[in-house]
């Protein structure tokens, strides 16, 4: 029998399989990296950048680079963890990121990641984007102003349901979220509750209507174990976002 194909993750070994990434291996392994736009189901993205690592001393995105044997993959390091916590920090301000009122509170990767980042304030000026709210669909609410620009819903829909619900629109700081549809509403398409794009949004922009605050504040996924130790758990027997 062969031996097992390993790199270093922060000094401990990880075996991969043929063809997996870096991410999907250390994952796999019980071992997380911090990620925003990275799904399993999905094609590697490398958006959002957070899952970025240092790879034999050269800065490159975990989710889109091969594992390969011999590699020296650096992630809990001060300069890393710098880096992701600017990206967060950024994050919380171009949103409307009210925790204490939002019914994603405790099961948010970007309220996950502060918290495992140690982010206690907003650090930049607050921008406060109003972006028209859409409530016109019979099952679901979206809520744009907390939209990360992750394009998790936009693949899902397009790669996943076949169906292409979503888009991003514009550049730079005017780059939005938009619904494929001539009057821009949910309700015009032919979403479902049932698509994948109904769930995989990390943050609070797609929400059930009518289950508000069934699970309470305190039970939730991420309220009394840290985001990294449950994803690392849940990664032991099978990737997750």
């Amino acid at each position: 029998m062969s031996e097992k194909k390993t790199f270093t993750l922060d000094g401990d070994d990880v075996a991969f399989e043929p063809g997996q990434t870096i991410i999907q291996a250390a994952l796999a392994a019980g071992k997380y990296i911090p990620h925003l736009c990275y799904h399993p189901e999905f094609k590697p993205h490398g958006s959002c950048k957070l899952c970025t690592v240092k790879i034999n001393g050269r800065p490159a995105a975990s989710c889109t680079t091969a594992a390969q044997p011999g590699l020296s993959v650096e992630s809990e390091i001060p300069e890393i963890q710098d880096q992701r916590r600017t990206m967060v920090q950024m994050l919380l301000v171009e949103g409307n990121h009210f925790c204490p009122s939002c019914e994603k509170s405790g099961n948010c990767m970007l309220q996950g990641l502060a918290y495992d980042l140690g982010i206690m304030s907003p650090h930049f000026p607050q921008i406060f984007p109003t972006r028209p709210l859409d409530a016109s669909h019979a099952d679901v609410f979206l809520d744009f102003d907390r939209c990360i620009l992750c394009e998790l819903c936009v693949r899902a829909s397009t790669e996943v349901d076949h169906k292409g619900v979503f888009a991003l629109s514009g550049r730079g700081i005017n780059k939005h979220l938009i619904v494929n549809a001539e009057s821009g509403k949910l309700a015009d398409t032919d979403f479902a509750l049932t698509d994948k794009a109904a769930q995989v949004c990390p943050v609070g922009v797609i929400l059930k209507k009518r289950v508000g605050f069934a699970v309470p504040i305190g039970k939730r996924r991420f309220d009394a174990t840290p985001m990294s130790v449950v994803i690392a758990e849940e990664s032991k027997t099978k990737e997750t976002v």
